[in-house]
């Protein structure tokens, strides 16, 4: 759409789990174009899932090019981007070729995905260290951080970890890609690689503990004074470089030297895209922003809160220095599977294909034919509500393991009350106790965080899930908070771009840019009664499912 000379746009880039996304924003966090592409995955093993940087920066740029058409804008006209990323570990050589961190030796498999479990067995030893950087992690280091993956790598595939002069985090390597700058971004290395945020006023090196590396068996990266995962750091949204290189411009369609922003996180970028939105009279005080996490839900779901000072709870990464919003501790919550397991629920299902015919003869998604059947469903068994209609079945949705507040990788799911059929109408019973089931995992997150300072009572929302009415009504009844739904749907998108609006100085910083392009649109109210009384005791069992899961266990140990 033809614009002003005058008016300047923002371009986020989002690179989740199974796609890029580009987005270009105005300066009022309108949305002008988009564009998505899948990228490529491997599973080569159980446990192992790897990508190549390569392919995910060849779609980074496809996007940026055609989400810039589809906006009708001159190139010129963009002021700066920002990139987010899911936080995967990306090994390059010296010269910038990737470096295969799989048993395959495929080159081109030289990212180790977040959600990749092949070092459960390293982040085990480091937990038994109990160093004290681990506090700042919840206490419990996890898997699906970096320094386990890094000694997996180390003891492993010795010589690719020979070979490597960069282990970049995902969103640090698409930095380094558009401006050729290693420097790292203070989100991604406190939230992911144990540093220290709130020793960085001591100098770059200062939030890295020495005696962790050590201890862990990764001493060499001392030596190296970091080189190789971080020796110059900086907060979000600060200026990469001299901006885009002249390849990297190329490539993308932009003008070289176009200010890029230090990156953040995917889940971070969307806490970036929907905190800010404040109601008329409302600021954005330490006290507003206390009473409300932001909510990424998509294959996994991550549950963000800032406070003034740090709150320490088992289970729940942080609290993080300035890794979200400057200044600032951040807690981030999160569950591992969320959209992964309702999807491995429907689709594993013996009634799957026959909905799913049905589905697309009437033109819907699976998700929407699926809530249909629940309607119906209440109208044929005379219930007072649907969410009641899961009295006797009950699931536990822990399939991947429990990333908050248990902190327990190993744990599995469950299901209590199955029968003997397998028809369309149990698929869309199954389907509605598991999307209660996350929502009872969220409620329990939320229990932990709030007995420790948070008074939280608005659940800001983003991602695949607020495509769902039945998803959005559980999370709101289950955890008797009111949800949120942001003005502009993709505000992981719109996160990525408020950092490529402070790195080229139109904001004066990151909460000025949240104020100006973050807006709130939908909000839903938790329902009381026999709604909030039914969920009360569901909630009970979902606990006690956990316990006897334990219980299980010891009896066969």
């Amino acid at each position: 759409m033809p614009n002003s000379p005058a008016e300047k746009y923002f371009i986020g880039i989002d690179v989740g789990t199974g796609s890029a996304r580009a987005g270009v924003f105005d300066s009022k966090g309108v949305q002008t174009g988009s564009a998505s592409a899948a990228i490529q995955m491997w599973k080569p093993a159980a446990d192992f899932v790897e990508q190549s940087s390569e392919n995910i920066w060849k779609q980074c740029c496809e996007v940026v090019r055609s989400a810039v058409e589809k906006a009708g804008i001159d190139p010129k006209a963009v002021a700066g981007l920002g990139f987010d990323a899911t936080c995967s570990l990306v090994a390059l050589a010296a010269d910038g070729q990737p470096v295969s961190v799989s048993p395959t030796g495929s080159p081109e498999q030289n990212v180790i995905v977040w959600m990749d479990h092949r070092a459960v067995e390293q982040a085990d030893r480091i937990n038994a260290t109990k160093h004290e950087v681990l506090q700042y992690v919840g206490g419990v280091i996890s898997p699906e951080m970096e320094s386990p993956k890094l000694l997996w790598l180390k003891e492993r595939l010795p010589e690719a970890w020979k070979r490597a002069a960069h282990f970049f985090d995902l969103p640090d390597f698409l930095t380094f890609r558009a401006t050729g700058d290693t420097g790292r971004s203070l989100c991604s290395l406190v939230c992911k690689w144990t540093y220290l945020g709130h020793y960085r006023v001591k100098g770059d090196l200062a939030g890295w503990s020495d005696s962790y590396w050590e201890q862990i068996g990764l001493g060499d990266l001392v030596a190296e004074k970091y080189a190789r995962i971080g020796a110059k750091i900086r907060p979000m949204g600060e200026p990469v470089g001299q901006g885009l290189s002249e390849r990297a411009g190329m490539e993308l369609n932009l003008q070289p030297g176009t200010a890029v922003g230090a990156s953040i996180i995917d889940a971070h970028a969307g806490g970036l895209g929907v905190l800010g939105a404040v109601g008329e009279g409302e600021t954005l005080s330490p006290e507003v922003l206390n009473s409300r996490v932001a909510m990424i839900a998509g294959t996994s779901s991550c549950h963000m809160a800032v406070s003034g000072e740090p709150r320490f709870i088992p289970g729940v990464w942080g609290p993080y220095f300035s890794a979200m919003i400057p200044n600032y501790w951040l807690t981030e919550a999160g569950q591992s599977a969320t959209g992964a397991v309702l999807d491995h629920v429907i689709y594993s299902h013996g009634a799957y294909p026959a909905a799913k015919r049905e589905a697309d003869s009437q033109g819907i998604s699976i998700f929407d034919f699926l809530n249909e059947q629940l309607s119906r469903l209440r109208t044929d068994n005379g219930v007072d509500f649907e969410g009641a209609l899961t009295k006797e079945l009950h699931v536990y949705p822990d399939f991947h393991g429990n990333r908050s507040p248990l902190a327990d990788p190993t744990l599995r799911g469950m299901v209590s009350g199955l029968k003997l059929s397998a028809r369309v109408e149990d698929l869309a019973l199954l389907y509605l106790a598991t999307i209660q089931a996350i929502a009872y995992g969220l409620r329990h997150i939320l229990e932990e965080m709030n007995a420790r300072g948070y008074s939280i009572k608005e659940i800001f929302a983003c991602g695949g899930g607020l495509k769902n009415e039945v998803f959005l009504r559980e999370h709101a009844n289950i955890t008797g908070c009111k949800l949120v739904l942001p003005k502009e749907p993709e505000a992981v998108l719109l996160g990525a771009a408020i950092l490529g609006g402070v790195a080229s100085g139109f904001f004066r910083n990151i909460l000025d840019a949240m104020k100006s392009m973050n807006a709130a649109g939908r909000k839903i109210e938790p329902e009381e009664g026999r709604v909030e009384e039914y969920h009360r005791r569901k909630y009970r069992i979902f606990r006690r499912m956990h316990a006897d899961q334990m219980a299980y266990r010891e009896l066969m140990g």
